[in-house]
């Protein structure tokens, strides 16, 4: 009697193709994957490309809350336990290849293919801290931090391989709306750093390592120079010290 050999499942594999319920999409730059309040029947795996999320509060003010690259999950809300309305829309910044996975198909393979799960969770765990450090750093960073940071995050410095140094095509506006202030700091804030040799731009902007001084060590080329870092002072940095020694105790204080 010939014995059957039983293929083990291959997370990676699944991810790279097509097959039952799933299929591969590719959209252009500006392509919409789903829009907000659009009905949450699928889930992404994005292969290659980048994609914003933007959000559109009632009076129409929009705001991108977050970027996303290869390997990233879109759409995970879909596989909650009643499937509900997409929170935001998912926007190609560039081309972008895509597996779509059908709700129904996301749900079967994570509870039979224990591999698969174990990916996602850990996909979820990371998303998770980086919300977390996101709102550490909107609370307790200088706006210039923020926009050193977010830079940095697009260059993928900090994943394992070499980072890209030459980061997307992004305009102000969506830096802006990113880090929370205005379009003209974000314009200050670049000339600054090009004139400090941390990044270089002409239509796209190459990001060097140089530049992870300002979000690790608050360090310039200059730092020593009178009035010329316009990071935090001292004295707010003191200010936010005693604003996180407050939070603290208030949390150790509910627990």
């Amino acid at each position: 009697m010939r014995e059957t050999t039983e293929i083990a499942f291959d997370p990676a594999t699944f991810l790279a193709n097509a097959g039952v319920g799933r299929r591969i999409v590719r959209l252009k730059a500006r392509e919409v994957f789903f829009s907000q309040a659009d009905d949450a029947n699928c889930i992404f795996y994005l292969q290659s490309g980048r994609v914003k999320l933007t959000v559109v509060s009632e009076k129409g003010k929009e705001a991108t809350i977050t970027l996303l690259s290869s390997g990233d999950f879109i759409g995970e809300e879909s596989i909650a336990a009643v499937a509900g309305l997409r929170m935001a829309t998912a926007t190609a910044v560039i081309a972008c290849t895509a597996l779509r996975i059908e709700r129904a198909e996301m749900i079967r393979v994570m509870h039979e293919e224990h591999t698969f799960s174990d990916l996602f969770l850990s996909f979820l765990l990371a998303r998770s801290m980086r919300i977390q450090a996101d709102l550490v750093d909107q609370l307790f960073n200088s706006s210039e931090k923020r926009l050193a940071r977010i830079l940095l995050l697009m260059a993928e410095f900090g994943k394992p391989g070499e980072p890209e140094m030459l980061i997307p095509q992004i305009t102000q506006e969506t830096l802006a709306e990113m880090i929370g202030t205005t379009r003209s700091r974000v314009s200050f804030f670049m000339n600054r750093f090009r004139k400090l040799g941390f990044i270089e731009y002409n239509g796209r902007i190459r990001v060097h390592k140089s530049l992870l001084n300002v979000v690790l060590h608050d360090q310039f080329p200059d730092h020593n120079a009178v009035g010329a870092s316009i990071l935090v002072s001292k004295k707010d940095r003191s200010k936010q010290t005693k604003q996180k020694a407050s939070i603290l105790s208030k949390m150790a204080q509910k627990t």
